[in-house]
């Protein structure tokens, strides 16, 4: 049969099926190389990214140290970059100009999160400062916290609750002398008290704080690691029903652990009734703030626990990490302690304790901070953000509902704004170019545009005091046999990957001076 169509065809027939076959395999290279452009650049296309598979996209190979993996991805795909996350799109920013674009051009675009199963479980519901929507609600919140909770004044009036959680922290160590100490559990802790001190006066000490201290920290740890953690129903969510990670229901237990803990303080507290008038902590106020009422934008019970909850699972762990990272960065390089030793022998000296007035006058323990800072930044790829409408930046398309990530770790380690990066050099820091403001993209621990971190005025004291009352109380040094170990561990807040254990030796002029 085939013999016979070749031979009864004509050469017109022939050369229409040829010209055809031409046609369609040009249209065919044609569209092939308008979607590579497209790929490459255009005003209606996404940034280019690396290629996944059909559904999954490039879920299975995300690496688990996100901050490096997204880093290491930018060096071929360039400084914006495109992950196909399931049914989600993710964009990679890392570098200060796109991040400029993003926090501070289109701020009010870029305002809302991309709320993950994680957080809603954690957070009431997506109910706190953190991932509630840009808006009135949003701005009542950000109003209790920064103006009346975290405020200059407020942070000053409980500065006795300060002082004193932090002062037992150096007793305890004093009495752990010789002994190896796990310091960023020391450092949870303190954080701890102090916060909880300023909520609703709790405190934790004697011989449960051992044991207590590391048992909170677990939870905070794993709240944190699952915020962090890629999930199935975020990607999918089709599949949020099946919780095919446990990552709802694991959230879901942490947080009736501490939703107890708030249940407990706050039926004692209303128990009080007009007796706890004289109250000064949050908790008082917050309670007054509720019953107070506001027709427009009513505060809530539920907005009251999420902000407890904010306070004590933002405000500990991150605060404590960055300690733990600044001192081991200083035992690592012994001139640094020794410069900021001095200092502290200069201002204090050894006859009397740090306090908190005086930190304004440690300007290299400042820019030990904000090296310390630089290098492991307390959240490396911030919260992140996601777009209200669909958006251009650097002449890419972003569509609405992307989870974008901004990449500070790899803004604080671009070589071509560091000088060698990867050095711990507080002495970068010493001519006062840098600050917290969120303003210079190539600088920014805390974030930058509307949704900067509320509570940065009290991690900076925080962290100030913390750290120069342990170097100026102890000498530290590792245990025999010993290596110190610097490397990161990713989640939504950094941390060492093998923790801080030091033995504290007391170096002031007698044992008065520990009580």
């Amino acid at each position: 049969m085939f013999q016979k169509f070749f031979d009864t065809s004509s050469d017109e027939s022939i050369r229409l099926l040829l010209s055809a076959a031409v046609g369609v395999l040009f249209i065919f290279w044609f569209v092939l190389l308008f979607i590579g452009k497209t790929k490459k650049k255009g005003p209606n296309s996404l940034p280019p990214g690396p290629k996944g598979l059909p559904l999954l996209g490039n879920l299975l190979s995300l690496d688990p140290e996100l901050h490096t993996y997204f880093t290491t991805l930018a060096k071929t795909y360039g400084p914006i970059l495109t992950l196909k996350l399931g049914k989600k799109i993710g964009v990679v920013i890392s570098s200060p100009d796109l991040a400029r674009e993003v926090l501070k051009d289109q701020d009010t675009t870029f305002a809302n999160r991309d709320v993950p199963v994680a957080a809603k479980e954690a957070a009431y519901g997506g109910s706190d400062i953190v991932w509630t929507p840009y808006g009135p609600e949003w701005r009542m919140l950000r109003k209790v916290c920064v103006r009346e909770m975290l405020g200059t004044s407020s942070l000053d009036s409980v500065y006795s609750l300060r002082r004193s959680k932090l002062r037992q922290t150096i007793k305890y160590l004093h009495s752990q002398a010789g002994s190896p100490v796990n310091i960023g559990e020391q450092m949870f802790l303190t954080v701890l008290n102090v916060i909880t001190s300023m909520l609703w006066g709790g405190t934790i000490k004697g011989e449960d704080r051992a044991g207590l201290g590391a048992e909170f920290r677990e939870v905070v740890t794993e709240m944190t690691g699952l915020l962090g953690m890629p999930n199935l129903s975020d990607f999918f969510p089709i599949l949020q029903r099946f919780d095919l990670q446990g990552v709802e229901k694991k959230m879901k237990i942490l947080a009736q652990r501490f939703d107890r803990i708030f249940e407990t303080m706050i039926d004692q507290r209303l128990k009080m009734g007009d007796n706890g008038a004289e109250n000064k902590d949050f908790l008082q106020f917050l309670l007054q703030l509720k019953d107070a009422g506001d027709a427009k934008v009513p505060f809530t019970m539920t907005h009251l626990k999420s902000l407890l909850m904010d306070m004590v699972v933002g405000g500990t762990d991150t605060t404590s990490n960055a300690v733990e990272f600044a001192l081991a960065e200083m035992i690592n390089k012994p001139q640094v302690l020794n410069k900021v030793r001095q200092e502290l022998e200069t201002v204090v000296g050894k006859d009397n304790i740090v306090e908190e007035s005086h930190i304004n006058k440690f300007p290299y323990l400042y820019a030990v901070m904000k090296e310390a800072l630089r290098l492991h930044p307390t959240l490396p790829l911030l919260v992140p953000h996601c777009p209200s409408e669909t958006c251009t930046v650097g002449g890419y398309t972003i569509p609405k509902g992307a989870r974008v990530f901004v990449n500070v770790w790899a803004i604080h380690h671009d070589s071509t704004i560091w000088e060698n990066p990867l050095e711990f050099s507080p002495e970068r820091f010493l001519n006062g170019k840098w600050d917290y403001s969120g303003n210079d993209f190539k600088y920014f621990p805390f974030g930058s545009g509307r949704r900067i971190c509320a509570g940065t005025a009290m991690a900076e004291r925080m962290f100030m005091y913390s750290l120069a009352s342990l170097v100026h109380s102890f000498d530290w040094r590792l245990p025999a046999g010993e290596r110190l170990e610097l490397s990161e561990k990713f989640g939504i807040v950094l941390k060492m990957r093998n923790p801080l254990v030091a033995i504290p030796i007391p170096r002031l002029s007698g044992p008065k001076l520990y009580d």
